[in-house]
């Protein structure tokens, strides 16, 4: 019996890379999995392929359940009949694992609005139109008096925790994505639903387009990069033993494991009184310089 065990969760974005190896590993720690998946291109253009069919068949292969789905999480009816599939085929959702993307990279001085939509609609909206549905039918059950224990998942990035040069419109939706995990781990807690988000440091189309051979870098045998190694932290998260932890965002890298602190109070100068222009400058250099030292922006 896997951690999973009797668990139903959809994954977007699951035919390639992190995705995929979030279904895997969810599918083997016992979990009935919704294989999400377009077939997109790492820039989000149609192709012919069906990898959501793909990985569906490798975890039916393996004794699993799944079933694909080819909708798109940034429609609002698609988003419905994404949940909809997982209650008709298993009878039951305990989780929604947020990782549909793509990527348009531009540096800002040359970012069309038409690439700035597509990003924010793949991320923002995605992250938002199948959640809700799910957590229509979860607030639904809590108010029957039914017992819920589920889980959101959502993917943010170091781009959006700390900024990546050539990924402006990247960044700022991953940077929402972080702030919509706390927003949405405070007002659901009630309905028992646990929220968290992922930075994940992996080998995608995405990184190894942006960063190259530093994707493939190994230690003491550790493939640092590689997709799999975050799945494991998925399988938990989603699991019934992660009750209770909500309103986190994870690193992991290789063996890694950490928790970003995000936003915190940090310097400050109390006058007691309305600021002087005047006196505005000397203050600002005395509290920059004595903040500790951010992570510096990736590519800076």
């Amino acid at each position: 019996m896997g951690i999973c065990a009797g668990r139903v969760v959809i994954v977007t974005g699951a035919g390639r890379g992190l995705g995929r190896a979030y279904a895997l590993e969810l599918a083997a720690e016992g979990a009935a999995v919704v294989v999400n998946d377009l077939g997109v291109t790492g820039a989000g253009e149609a192709t012919a392929e069906d990898p959501a069919g793909e990985v569906v068949a490798a975890i039916r292969a393996a004794g699993g359940r799944a079933i694909p789905s080819h909708d798109d999480v940034a429609d609002w009816e698609a988003g419905r009949r994404i949940v909809q599939a997982a209650l008709a085929a298993f009878g039951r959702l305990d989780a929604v694992v947020n990782n549909a993307g793509f990527v348009r990279d531009r540096m800002f001085v040359s970012a069309t609005p038409e690439e700035w939509d597509a990003v924010m609609r793949v991320h923002l909206r995605g992250h938002f139109c199948v959640t809700r549905h799910a957590v229509d039918h979860w607030r639904g059950q809590a108010k029957a008096g039914l017992p819920v224990d589920a889980r959101i998942l959502n993917t943010t990035s170091g781009a959006g925790l700390q900024g990546s040069v050539g990924q402006s419109a990247y960044s700022a939706a991953k940077a929402g994505i972080a702030a919509l995990t706390l927003v949405q781990a405070a007002e659901l807690a009630r309905y028992g639903i646990s929220v968290n988000a992922l930075a994940p440091q992996a080998r995608t189309r995405m990184t190894e387009a942006a960063f190259g051979a530093a994707m493939r870098r190994s230690e003491g045998g550790l493939d640092l990069y590689d997709p799999a190694n975050t799945a494991p932290l998925v399988a938990w998260l989603c699991s019934a033993d992660a009750a209770g932890v909500t309103g986190q965002v994870f690193e992991l890298l290789g063996g890694r494991l950490s928790l970003a602190l995000g936003w915190t109070e940090g310097p400050a100068e109390d006058r007691g009184a309305r600021w002087q222009s005047g006196d505005v400058g000397a203050a600002v250099r005395r509290l920059v310089a004595a903040r500790p030292a951010p992570k510096p922006v990736w590519g800076a």
